[in-house]
């Protein structure tokens, strides 16, 4: 193997990981075709990068009316500066925006999705969607309150033969360079309820991470955004580093 392809397999090491045969199944040439050319296009969208080069993560735009661009600001970037002082990665200090139905969603290993409002995916959007998740993508999703009705119908559309399960305590996802035994914090009050993780789970892989009733994003702004406590915020903080670490070795 070439040394740019280790590079760029060290650096998304999950992007590749189309499922062609689990479980085994015989397909069409039509079929088969397709499945090669989605694997192609994933290999060219995503490129190599040198070793050491840092990578990017983004912000989900999509269409419906709902805020897509909450938190913009200093959400993400925070999280980002903070797993690169604590996890030691290397991701660019600028989130980018990439809308769902862009081929260039597959040059990101983590997507993060917001906002109060309505979503609405449409056909093209739904299918590149799953093609990425599938291929070895993340999504977090984090309600910013009031988003629950309309993320849940979407991602069916997307995976209609999936559902949010909850994640219990002892996944992995929660016990990352941070332990969080009791699952994920409270950042917002919301409704009042206890916070609540959920996933999509593929194959047997997380490809979809959901909170609720917790609002991890808002917890990454900065301190005079929302007034949220030191304590508060780091704990978001820890628990977004969690989501990175999870979706970048998973």
């Amino acid at each position: 193997m070439q040394p740019d392809l280790l590079n760029f397999l060290s650096i998304k090491p999950k992007l590749l990981k189309i499922v062609f045969l689990s479980p085994p199944t015989f397909y069409t040439f039509a079929e088969a075709m397709k499945k090669i050319i989605l694997l192609l296009a994933v290999v060219l969208l995503t490129g190599f990068r040198p070793a050491g080069q840092s990578m990017n993560i983004a912000v989900l735009k999509y269409s419906g009316g709902g805020d897509w661009y909450a938190n913009l600001d200093t959400s993400l970037k925070n999280l980002i500066d903070f797993c690169n002082k604590n996890l030691g990665t290397s991701i660019a200090a600028e989130q980018d925006i990439v809308e769902v139905g862009s081929p260039d969603l597959f040059n990101y290993p983590f997507v993060h999705m917001t906002g109060h409002g309505n979503v609405v995916f449409n056909p093209k959007e739904s299918e590149n969607l799953r093609n990425y998740l599938i291929g070895g993508g993340f999504l977090h999703i984090s309600d910013n309150y009031g988003m629950d009705k309309f993320i849940r119908p979407q991602m069916k559309m997307v995976f209609p033969e999936l559902d949010f399960v909850e994640i219990p305590f002892n996944h992995p996802v929660f016990h990352q360079k941070f332990d969080f035994p009791g699952g994920l914090p409270k950042i917002h009050e919301h409704d009042g309820t206890s916070p609540k993780g959920f996933g999509l789970f593929y194959n047997g892989r997380m490809i979809c991470f959901y909170d609720f009733e917790c609002d991890l994003g808002d917890g990454w702004e900065d301190a005079e955004v929302h007034k949220d406590s030191p304590e508060a915020r780091q704990k978001a903080l820890k628990m977004g580093a969690n989501l990175i670490q999870y979706a970048f070795s998973n």
